[in-house]
């Protein structure tokens, strides 16, 4: 039953935002459709649990005729896009593809919009990779963008075509800068779940050593759940805006995974640089993790921290899910989907 009357169409619905934004928003009585992409195999990965819930339509953000069959079919009010090529590394070695998405693919669903659904309010996911060589500490929304990956340009592109259709045509567009925000569904390509991924495998002996890049990169680390809130309180305004959505709190890798092996029970033996201080964590087991040159980005971003002050006073949005919980829901998830033979 619709509830609130409102249509909603979510783009990258299989992901993890896109998962949890779902549920979010079928609590809140809308009637959500997804847009996924047609394949040999059809596999709908995040967003399997709501089949029957949602309605699924085929289409391309590379496909302007399919995003305008969507709209038509969805009649959203609300249009949240999460679709895209959401992996920095492999933006280097596909940039045009990553583009075609990230950039182009904004500027088709915005086209699509003008065209058959003016009114309706859209949401862009933008990015912290935007800021990549920070030029300000702390991060927010008035602080220049240097992005130092084919992805962070992607997504500047999308995000400045996003103002531009807010400005020069009166959509109701926004977008969320949103800082690093993980959870038991990430993808399995993101260093966060290749952490949690391994410590389940090394704990049930099927896998020996961690192989980890950069490790001192410092990110502003959230939970999705707490971040797909504040895309939808974008879209609950009175005037379309940008925001920062962030923790305030800056952590290494190298205590992330600290901590993750810390939740497990087991002890690191660190090989590599800059191991000295990490090197007598107490526990009952012992794991080697090796840093992998091979694992650096050519262009590195080294400190990434958000401040979301403007989001809190505006949108009334708070973070609730702490940096431990976070990586202690992780590392629990990832052992049980061990355990049932799903990874």
């Amino acid at each position: 039953m619709n509830k609130t009357g409102r249509n909603a169409l979510i783009t990258g619905i299989t992901g993890q935002d896109g998962s949890y934004l779902a549920e979010l928003l079928l609590s809140k009585g809308y009637k959500v459709f997804g847009l996924v992409r047609r394949k040999s195999k059809l596999d709908f990965n995040n967003a399997a649990h709501l089949s029957g819930k949602v309605q699924f339509i085929f289409g391309d953000m590379t496909d302007l005729a399919s995003l305008i069959r969507a709209l038509e079919i969805s009649e959203a009010d609300e249009i949240y896009n999460l679709a895209a090529q959401s992996f920095v590394t492999t933006s280097w070695e596909t940039p045009l593809s990553t583009a075609d998405i990230n950039a182009i693919g904004v500027t088709n669903i915005l086209e699509a919009i003008r065209l058959t659904r003016p009114k309706a309010r859209f949401y862009q996911a933008s990015t912290s990779e935007m800021f990549g060589k920070v030029q300000a500490i702390p991060q927010n929304e008035t602080t220049p963008f240097y992005p130092r990956s084919p992805y962070g340009v992607s997504k500047l592109y999308g995000h400045w075509i996003t103002k531009n259709y807010r400005e020069s045509y009166g959509m109701f567009a926004c977008s969320g800068i949103l800082f690093n925000h993980e959870s038991e569904r990430r993808g399995a390509e993101f260093v966060t779940r290749k952490i949690t991924i391994a410590i389940a495998k090394i704990k049930a002996g099927k896998q020996d050593v961690l192989e980890l890049g950069n490790l001192d990169a410092k990110r502003d680390w959230g939970h999705s759940q707490d971040y797909v809130k504040a895309m939808w309180l974008m879209l609950q305004q009175d005037k379309a805006d940008d925001f920062v959505i962030a923790t305030g709190e800056t952590h290494p890798v190298r205590e992330f995974v600290t901590l993750a092996f810390e939740a497990a029970g087991m002890a690191i033996e660190w090989h590599g640089q800059g191991v000295d201080e990490y090197a007598t964590l107490k526990g009952t087991d012992k794991v080697v993790v090796k840093v992998n040159p091979a694992f650096y980005r050519p262009a590195e971003v080294d400190l990434l921290i958000g401040d979301a002050s403007k989001a809190e006073k505006t949108l009334g949005w708070k973070r609730e899910i702490s940096y431990p919980e976070l990586i202690k829901r992780m590392v629990e998830n990832d052992q049980k989907l061990l355990a049932e033979g799903k990874i």
